[in-house]
């Protein structure tokens, strides 16, 4: 007895020896590759402003924005905005992918159920081992011969190189990713239909400011007509007065068409048909611009959902490598079965005759042309080398976006300020002007150049509020504000 488990002992050790060299010869026929790792470094602060982790990014939407009626079109929008629909359904798939690879690595166990029908030829061995055999005395073969059956399969990858598991977790990184792309689309609609409201309200600004314009050329051209008829100034002067008069109509109708299309802009992004929509434009020059806080820099890897989609992108394709590496090492698997089988219903219960079984192991792994392979694996190496300089640049991206957000708020604050003065010098130059023509102690160019600039200068500031306005936005979009 000893010898015979000296002998079996020895048997098995030369298999598992066997099995090691086997592994050991395909892990060093697999490729290395050495990757770079992502830089995440960023200045410690943005320029010009304190080191303070005080951040506008965690202030809701809701609480960001004061406007009634723009806090109801961005709730609208959240509910029936199509691209955003249309996200959330990209985010269902993903969530759908990720159980369909964790049962990837459980057995699959299937039931069965079989009906069968063959003859075999009588001078064939199949032929020939039912016409000489009997069941029982008084049984036989029937012919042509029939197969019932009915059982339980299973099979079962062994995930010895965690490929399977791996999929698993990159296929949940690609969730997390679609969550942030969807976070960072509510980001950029908070932001859009904010930009477009405020736009919306620019234009009624200018549009009300070339009516009133409009009225003092035409009060303007009235007086120029009576002149004409004392015989004080000419029909040049008519003329010409006549024309400003006639470009400032034309361009009433030029603002009236953009505020109609950026009211269908509005509507399109919150799901409806064209519509007028609700806004307060009264106090427009007057809306307070409230103060910013940018905190630091390394708050973005964390408040910027494109930041963390990139990051959550990488991560994934560094699974990807892995399993791709994977591949070159053999898969082991398992197969099982067991059943009832028999020739006739009747007999399907009689056990242990009609009960069948099998148990069976297999170790396939490529051995030879593995040129496919290895482009897979060289492949999600580049992938994932790509999503490295992806997420880099979202990085640098970031870190401009609100660097020049922020300069854009400061230089516009200075701008609107000058601006100010600049319209209260002109509104004084206008009634100047007309008084000096009407005493023929000005020419009446210069009375039309001081109404055109004044006109210009009264735009000019009502779109610099308008930018002001949108700069806040946007460097509260900058900072990742907005999704939450």
């Amino acid at each position: 007895m000893m010898k015979i488990n000296r002998r079996n002992s020895l048997k098995i050790t030369k298999a598992h020896l066997l099995g090691v060299l086997t592994i050991l010869v395909f892990y060093s026929c697999v490729p290395t590759q050495v990757l770079r790792e992502e830089n995440k470094e960023v200045p410690e602060n943005f320029k010009n402003q304190p080191t303070d982790t005080l951040n506008t990014a965690n202030v809701q939407w809701r609480e960001f924005f004061s406007d009634p009626h723009l806090v109801s079109l961005i709730d609208l929008a959240l509910k029936n905005n199509q691209e955003l629909n249309i996200m959330l359904q990209q985010v269902a798939v993903s969530k759908n992918n990720i159980k369909a690879k964790k049962g990837e690595y459980l057995p699959f166990v299937n039931a069965y159920a079989g009906a069968e029908l063959e003859k075999a030829g009588k001078y064939t061995r199949d032929g020939a081992v039912e016409e000489n055999l009997n069941i029982t005395e008084d049984e036989k073969f029937p012919e042509p011969l029939t197969n019932f059956s009915l059982g339980l399969s299973a099979s079962w990858e062994l995930d010895v190189w965690k490929k399977l598991r791996n999929e698993k977790k990159a296929a949940v990184l690609e969730y997390l990713a679609t969550v942030e792309g969807k976070n960072f689309m509510v980001t950029n609609l908070v932001s859009e239909i904010a930009d477009s409201y405020y736009e919306l309200e620019a234009l009624d600004n200018e549009l009300s400011m070339v009516s009133q314009n409009l009225e003092i050329q035409k009060n303007a051209l009235e007086m120029v007509k009576l002149q004409k008829q004392a015989a004080r100034t000419t029909e040049l002067a008519v003329r010409r007065f006549e024309a400003s008069v006639l470009k400032n109509q034309s361009h009433l109708y030029e603002i009236q068409q953009k505020v109609i299309e950026t009211e269908n802009k509005i509507n399109f992004l919150v799901g409806r048909y064209p519509q007028h929509i609700e806004r307060d434009s009264d106090n427009f020059i007057d809306k307070p611009i409230a103060a910013v806080h940018a905190g630091i820099p390394s708050q973005l890897l964390f408040n910027r959902p494109d930041l963390r989609k990139a990051e959550y992108e990488l991560s994934a394709a560094k699974l990807n490598t892995k399993i791709a590496k994977a591949n070159f090492f053999p898969s082991i698997g398992i197969k099982a079965g067991v059943g009832l089988q028999a020739f006739k219903p009747k007999f399907l219960t009689s056990t242990p005759e009609s009960l069948v079984y099998s148990l069976a192991g297999d170790i396939v792994g490529p051995l030879i042309n593995r040129n496919a392979i290895k482009s897979e694996y060289k492949t999600a190496n580049d992938r994932q080398l790509q999503a490295v300089y992806e997420y880099e640049k979202t990085i640098l991206n970031a870190y401009l976006e609100v660097a020049n957000e922020l300069s854009k708020i400061d230089n516009l604050k200075y701008s609107y300020s000058l601006k100010e003065q600049q319209v209260e010098a002109l509104n004084e130059s206008i009634e100047l002007s007309i008084r000096l023509f009407k005493s023929a102690r000005a020419e009446y160019t210069e009375v039309l150049l001081t109404q055109r600039e004044a006109l210009e200068s009264k735009i000019e500031i009502i779109e610099t509020k308008r930018d002001q306005l949108m700069a806040n936005v946007k460097v509260y979009k900058a900072l990742g504000g907005g999704w939450n």
